[in-house]
This record gives structure tokens, sequence and C-alpha cells, in this order.
């Protein structure tokens, strides 16, 4: 039988303050276990919660980039439950009151296999996206605090638990219903992700667990609208593992439904060695938690003026940014997708085209040779200027190194500040360019290849690619590759 798949995401992120959500204590990373605690994010008796105002404008700044209408009224509650580094005894989160709803995402489709688009309500297509986006619904964004972190490799016969993190603030960003593979889940993903870093609500970093993922997955017949019975990938921080785990459970699903079983409705965790999910507890369902408005904070409430200033505060966002560089440096939407990925690598773009006025030929340059030597490195990190590359490029413009030859001397300089044209030289990659001495070189070759000469002069023009081959090879690649090649031609096009 054939399935549609149906994945709604919960994202936790942890928002960009200096001090935890309820508390002066600092978030952080890297600080030594239960260093940056107090009577507060203990829980200790007698203590009251004071409400961070950066914290809940990041919220607001986040409702307003996502689409979602912010209410005027949010109130906080008591989520009951039982975990071992919660020391409270229950997390400060909101539920009937959420501070933004109904928001949407635009996916462009270049982030997607054409092959895997499915069939889609007319209703979650953007009608002004020109056939560019997929749009997914966001149900709600909310505040709430993050829990401790248990501690138990490297410990024999116990469990440590560090309390560093409790109280840190986040944001859970609940999405529809409205995704329909592990590819476009990712995409979903990567766009969020995007905004929350351009907009400065969260540095993003999933190996820190500052962005993570929790996906709810089900199975139904095709053409059947009920949702099938759902499990619950809890705490995903790596975008390739949600997708291995998202294929995994379509897989174990469809299993047993093809099988005649019934899915269980629970909680999973993904085993990235096993390569597979496992059941970590049954799936709460509301009533679990036992919600009820937190007593020792009032409603907030959120003024016109606030929503203003969080929307003046917003910097132009990836999907603004994609158009105006379709727009302005005629660039194609694949491109512009890759460079306003995230802040810095459209930043560096922007500059390296200020100094090399060529958008697309610097394109070019940043989604092979720079997004492969970052992809190298596992990192984000920039490993050249944009006046380096600018510069590197410019030689390549005058003649003055071949392509080849620049990409030689862009892995020298990545992670240095040398100077391309220095390298140029002190590598001997200098391209030659005297007319004199290109034809004097294409007469040696086709002095050496005279039966190649003769098959070209008789209709085999596709020698001319051999003969300009033989010459650059002549050369150690420092040969211009369009004088050599024009050089021979006229040569052998001399008549004999």
């Amino acid at each position: 039988m054939r399935y549609e798949v149906v994945i709604g995401l919960e994202v936790h992120a942890q928002l960009l303050t200096d001090s935890k959500i309820f508390c002066g204590c600092g978030t952080r990373f890297g600080a030594p276990p239960n260093s940056q605690v107090c009577p507060i994010c203990l829980g200790l008796p007698g203590v009251l919660p004071v409400l961070n105002r950066r914290a809940v404008g990041l919220c607001i700044r986040a409702g307003l980039a996502t689409h979602c209408k912010i209410a005027p009224f949010a109130q906080f509650a008591r989520k009951n439950y039982f975990y071992p580094d919660l020391p409270k005894g229950y997390q400060i989160s909101m539920y009937e009151l959420p501070l933004a709803e109904g928001g949407y995402l635009d996916l462009p489709v270049v982030d997607l296999p054409v092959a895997d688009l499915p069939v889609v309500d007319p209703s979650v297509v953007d009608p002004k996206s020109r056939g560019a986006a997929r749009r997914i619904g966001i149900k709600r964004i909310h505040m709430e605090e993050d829990a401790g972190k248990s501690l138990h490799e490297g410990i024999v016969g116990a469990s440590h638990v560090d309390l560093n993190r409790a109280g840190v603030p986040l944001i859970e960003i609940v999405s529809d219903p409205d995704l329909r593979t592990p590819e476009e889940a990712i995409a979903y993903l990567k766009t969020l992700r995007g905004i929350l870093i351009y907009a400065g609500i969260s540095d993003g970093d999933m190996e820190k667990g500052n962005f993570r993922c929790d996906a709810n997955i089900s199975l139904r017949p095709q053409g059947a609208m009920v949702f099938g019975t759902r499990a619950e990938i809890k705490n995903v921080n790596s975008f390739r593992f949600i997708q291995k785990a998202l294929e995994h459970e379509i897989d174990r699903q469809a299993g047993l439904l093809d099988a005649g079983k019934a899915v269980i409705q629970e909680t999973r965790l993904w085993d990235a060695k096993a390569g597979a999910t496992l059941p970590m507890r049954g799936k709460e369902e509301a009533h679990d938690y036992r919600y009820f408005p937190e007593p020792d904070l009032p409603p907030l409430e959120v003024d016109a003026a606030w929503i203003v200033s969080e929307s003046a505060a917003l910097p132009e966002l990836p999907e603004a940014k994609r158009e105006r560089f379709v727009r302005e440096y005629g660039l194609p939407p694949y491109d512009a997708v890759i460079l306003s990925s995230t802040p810095a690598l459209a930043d560096f773009y922007e500059k390296t085209v200020a100094r090399f006025p060529h958008p697309k030929k610097v394109s070019n340059w940043v989604m092979s040779e720079l997004l492969r030597e970052m992809h190298r490195d596992e990192s984000e990190r920039l490993p050249v200027s944009s006046e380096q590359l600018a510069d590197l490029l410019a030689l390549i413009e005058t003649g003055a190194v071949s392509v080849s030859g620049a990409k030689t001397v862009f892995e020298r300089i990545c992670w240095t500040n040398d100077a391309p044209r220095a390298v140029v030289g002190a590598l001997g990659l200098s391209q030659v360019s005297d007319d004199a001495e290109l034809s004097r070189v294409a007469t040696e070759i086709l002095a050496a290849h005279p039966k190649e000469a003769a098959r070209y002069r008789a209709g085999e023009i596709k020698l001319l690619g051999f003969l300009v081959g033989q010459a650059m090879k002549r050369m150690d690649g420092r040969a211009h590759p369009g004088k050599i090649h024009a050089l021979l031609k006229q040569q052998l096009e001399v008549v004999q």
C-alpha cells in the first residue's frame, strides 16, 4: 500500500541573552558544572522569578519574522513532570496563551529534490510566490525555560547533574503538520534556522544544543483525510540525523502497517550507532503535564509600541535577501539561496562583488572553492577574506594566473593572510601571455605531433583540444589557454 507521510516539527531554540529567563545567572556555554546557578533557577523555596525583558522581545521578533500574529496577552504556565535535572519538578512554559500564533515559512523549491515534491493542498501554497516556494504553517511560538543536563559518560557507578542550563531562555516553534518528506523537513529547519540567526534571535548552534528538534511523524493511506498514529522523535540536533531518523521511521511504520500491525503512539530516540529509532516512553498528552497558570508570574502584556520596536529591529531576512540577489546581481535562484544561507556568507559575497564587480563569477567561486574548503574543515568560519578572493579573481581576469593556478593559490591562502599575488609569484604560477613565446611553443607542439596536425587539417577538429593540452603540459599549465588555442588554430589553418 502507498502511504502519505505527515510530519510536524517542534523546534527549541536558545535565545541570545546574557542571562537566564527568570534570573540574572549567566548562559555561557562550557562553564564549569553548576557554576551558573542561583536559588531562582534551582527552584528553592521562597524565591520569585523575574521575567527577562530581552527574551520576551526576541520571542516577539521571532513571531514577526515568521509572519505570526503577536498576542496582546500571554500567560506562563507550569508544566509538571519528573525529570532528574529539572530541579523544581516542573517547567515554566506557555500553554493556552502563547506569545505568537498562526504564522508560516516559505520554502524555496531549489532546496527540495524536484522528484520528491508532494502534491499539496493549494491552501498551503503562496499564490504570490511565482511557483518558488512551499508554504509551511507555524502553529505557535511560545517561551519556556530549559532543563539542566544529566551526565553519564565517563562516570562509573553514578550520574551527575549540571544545572547550568536550568532556566536558560528558549522559544519553542511548532509547525503545522504540513511537511510531507524528510527532505522537506530539513529544508524547513534550515530556513527557520537561517531566519533566527539573521534576526539575532538565536545563534542556531546545533552542536551546543541551541537549535534542536522534536519530530512528530505518522503515515496514512494515500488519499485518506484522517491522520495516522504518530511517533515523536525526541531532541535531535543534527540535520543529517534528523533526516535519517525520519527515513527510518517511515520504513518502520510502513512495515508495521503492511503487516497489519498498529503503530504505537510513543516517544522515540534516535540511536546514531544503530541507525534506528528506539522506544523511550509512551507519548504524553497535555493532560499528563497537569498544566495550570504560573502563580508567581502575572499575565504578560504586549503593547503595540513594543511590537513596533521589535519589528524595526528586524534586518533584511533571508527571503528578501534572496529576492534582492536575483534582482540586483542577476543570479539564478539556486545561487541566491546558497549565498544567503548565513549572514556571514551573504556579507562575504557582497563585499567581494563590491571589490570585483562580476557577480556570477564571484558566486561560482564561493559555491565551489570556498564552500568546499569550509565543508572540508567542517566549520562555518570563512577561510579567506573577501579582499583576498576579489584580488585572486582579478588576477584571473587580467590573465596573470590561470584558473587552475588560481585554485592552487586559493588552497594556499586559506586560513592565512597571504596576498594572492605574492603566492602566485612564490609558487611560480604566473601565466604566460606573451604572444612571441606562445607562438614558439605552438610551433614546437605542431612539429612534435605532425600526424595529429594532419588529421586536424583533414577535418578532425576535435584534435585541437589535444594539441592545446599538449601545449599547456609543455608550459606546466602556465600558458594563457585562450591565446595558445588561438595561436595553434592560426598555425594549423595556414595553407601547407
